[in-house]
């Protein structure tokens, strides 16, 4: 069993019988899988090369370089770097280290100005001056990917394209990570622990080592990387607006390549203040028993923003003390 491979270049085009059979091939990948991967996407090969090239240079650095961006120091935009074993998954420390970015925000952008945690500035390390400029314009396409592929998922649900960007996604919460995951083996423990991911979509780039494995029916599978595409998943906030159609599916990563593993997951979710709803003819549905947490997604109420921060604040318990 594989993930299935889905073409969405149809969905930057204007030919709607394309774009509807793009849409059609990922909401059943969406109802079985909850993952695909997606080629023709807008992320190019010089884009990725160079976040690749700019990330080895910096987590070749010496520690006390990589720590002048500590996210201790990204203050309430929760941005800069983390060691190894300092984000936790589950309660359990990782076996990776890695950068947080979110979308590049000045002093006079209103969700800055009222304060929000997860909105401002990135910190770009000085002694690395190409890899700012090089998640730059990764996020950039990340984005533009995302908002087509949201549009092929509209469809998929008998919505208007549009729905999504009218009714969340205007001014999305954007958040990308870059991780880098030393040579392990399984006897030191997971490079990242069982989740689901919080918001709407994820696309992830990956380098050529694998690693990322996916729950499903039949048990988990491995996810290897595919030349010229990227896995994308449907996170909770998504299970939750379908009334548990579309699931957020369990995901790991174990990295027993022997060598340095390198992903770029970016994050396209709703605003931060925007409530979340089920969808135009969907009803809650509590799936606790049947989630690998017990958690039951269809109970909550409130903003995005809400949610993610109490997500956000098990990662880093110590952080979220002082942002929220």
């Amino acid at each position: 069993m594989r993930l299935p491979v889905i073409n969405v270049a149809p969905l930057f085009g204007v030919d709607e019988s394309s774009r509807r059979l793009a849409a059609e091939e990922i909401g059943a990948a969406c109802r079985d899988l909850g993952f695909f991967y997606a080629s023709g996407h807008a992320i190019t090969i010089d884009t990725l090369a160079a976040v690749t090239d700019a990330s080895h240079r910096f987590f070749a650095l010496p520690h006390d370089e990589k720590i002048k961006i500590a996210m201790s120091r990204g203050g309430r935009a929760w941005r800069g770097f983390f060691p190894v074993g300092g984000e936790l998954t589950s309660g359990r420390p990782d076996i990776k280290e890695g950068i947080y970015f979110g979308e590049e925000l000045g002093e006079e952008d209103p969700r800055v100005k009222a304060g929000l945690p997860l909105h401002g500035a990135n910190l770009f390390p000085a002694s690395v001056p190409e890899l700012g400029t090089a998640v730059t314009e990764f996020m950039d396409q990340s984005a533009r990917s995302a908002h087509a592929i949201m549009e092929g998922i509209a469809l998929s649900l008998g919505l208007d394209a549009q729905y999504f960007r009218q009714t969340y996604t205007a001014n999305p919460t954007m958040l990308f990570r870059i991780f880098h995951y030393p040579a392990s083996d399984a006897a030191e423990g997971w490079g990242v622990g069982e989740h689901t991911d919080y918001g709407l979509l994820t696309l992830l780039a990956q380098d050529d080592k694998g690693g990322l494995q996916v729950r499903t029916q039949h048990g988990w599978i491995d996810a290897p990387p595919i030349p010229g595409t990227i896995v994308c998943n449907i996170g909770d906030m998504l299970d939750r607006l379908t009334g548990g159609v579309y699931r957020s599916t369990p995901h790991r990563v174990l990295n027993v390549s022997g060598r340095s593993r390198l992903s770029f997951p970016f994050f396209f979710d709703p605003a931060f203040d925007t409530r979340i709803v089920p969808l135009p003819g969907r009803t809650a549905n509590n799936d606790s028993v049947e989630r690998w947490d017990k958690a039951n997604l269809h109970d909550f109420t409130g903003t995005y923003g809400d949610y993610l921060l109490g997500k956000v604040g098990k990662v880093f318990p110590d952080l979220a003390r002082d942002v929220t």
